[in-house]
């Protein structure tokens, strides 16, 4: 029996899978997961530092297209306030990651959990440019899956 084919490895050339160097691949999941470790933190410095300033994304909770900085700025003030309504964790996992150059492609997971039930699963697809050795995200688009009523232990 073979084993599974590691998601974070190259895939064969030519294909539309080219996966990625290790470092690549690394600094890339590193931003993804540095950006929700800021985002626990609250942290917006630290958010925007993986984001480039013109980047868009498809918010979870925003029907509209967010597109730049201002934007994401106004949709972070129109978030609720409340406790019960803040985050008590978020683990993002199961990426697949593929490097093309300095475009990189990364799709993944992201468990929110809240005060209580239920916690959410947001699919999430980034899409990240490297300039001058440092890589941003451009765009993220975020897909609310389903809701969670149990919690894991």
């Amino acid at each position: 029996m073979t084993k599974p084919r590691d998601e974070r490895t190259a895939h064969p050339p030519g294909g539309a899978r080219p996966g990625g160097t290790s470092a690549d691949l690394d600094a890339v999941w590193g931003v993804i997961t540095g950006m929700y470790r800021a985002f626990m933190a609250g942290d917006r410095p630290g958010i925007d530092s993986s984001l480039d300033p013109d980047a868009t994304v498809f918010d979870s909770a925003t029907a509209d297209l967010v597109c730049g900085k201002a934007a994401l700025d106004d949709v972070r003030e129109r978030r609720p306030t409340d406790a019960g309504a803040r985050e008590t964790g978020l683990e993002a996992h199961g990426e697949i990651i593929d490097v093309f150059g300095d475009l990189a492609l990364a799709r993944y997971w992201l468990r929110v959990d809240y005060p209580a039930p239920p916690s959410l699963m947001i699919r999430n697809t980034a899409v990240l440019r490297r300039s001058h050795g440092r890589w941003h995200i451009v765009h993220l688009h975020e897909d609310l899956q389903q809701e969670l009523v149990s919690r894991r232990p």
